[in-house]
């Protein structure tokens, strides 16, 4: 009735407690792309159903969600990262909530989050809309976005947080700003078409660290948490500094053509 779908590279750190956590639902499927430690080896041990993508030059997930929620056998799909655990008491909720009278299509699910061995504050409830119907849902192939659901949409109240997913990811500070100049280059991509004021690198990364520090209560967190504001700053401003970068390489392109 539930379908899993992993999309996985290099996954081998976590997989195992990842698919131990998924074991009771009716398929589990991983779509793979191109690892070349021992993922692969890891899902066949847990019997799941094996694809393959093409990692492509991006080196990002999403141009492979579709294809692979499209692979799944069941129309109800759980898309877990595999660096995420799935709860037992999440587990039965859904198989509770499928069988219910009037189903949501889709379900956002709260996932906890860590930094520096801490639980965030800041970034809970981090809600993903990770649970729905393949037959009226569509993942765009762009970076850091969520998949449509055509459909009723609910989410889980984030004072459940038994039904949470656990973020197995503990990135040190490096790990952190080495991702972030990845993500914020293939964001770019969903970027072109904005436009920005100067006055955005003053203010999207004050927001932002405003936002994660003071509204979302990151101070709770200590040292970590003034940390992962900061960092969440300094992301918005590396993100909004290449966008410049771009647009002055754009500028200058035209002004060398009108000169010719």
């Amino acid at each position: 009735m539930i379908s899993v779908v992993i999309n996985t590279y290099n996954a081998e750190k976590h997989l195992a407690r990842v698919l131990d956590a998924v074991k009771g639902f009716d398929e589990l499927l991983v779509c793979d792309m191109q690892s070349t430690d021992a993922t692969i080896a890891i899902a066949e041990t847990f019997g799941c159903k094996v694809l393959t993508f093409p990692r492509g030059e991006n080196n990002i997930v999403e141009p492979a969600r579709q294809f692979a929620i499209e692979q799944a056998a069941n129309d109800w799909v759980l898309v877990v990262d595999a660096d995420e655990i799935v709860t037992p008491a999440l587990h039965d909720y859904l198989y509770q909530l499928v069988a219910s009278p009037n189903p949501p299509d889709g379900l956002y699910i709260p996932r906890k989050n860590y930094f520096m061995g801490r639980f965030m504050h800041c970034h809970y409830p981090d809600y993903i809309l990770r649970f729905f119907r393949k037959s009226v849902t569509n993942w765009p192939p762009v970076i850091h976005t969520q998949p449509h659901v055509e459909g009723h949409v609910e989410r889980i109240s984030r004072e459940r947080m038994d039904l949470a997913f656990e973020h197995l990811a503990n990135d040190t500070i490096s790990e952190r700003i080495a991702k972030t100049n990845t993500y914020t280059d293939n964001e770019l991509l969903k970027k072109q078409d904005k436009r920005y004021g100067w006055g955005a690198l003053i203010y999207r990364p004050f927001h932002r660290f405003f936002k994660a520090y003071v509204l979302k209560g990151g101070f709770r967190d200590g040292v970590p948490g003034f940390i992962k504001a900061c960092l969440e700053g300094y992301y918005q401003f590396v993100m909004l500094a290449k966008f410049f970068e771009a647009q002055s390489t754009v500028q200058q392109h035209l002004e060398t053509g009108s000169a010719k």
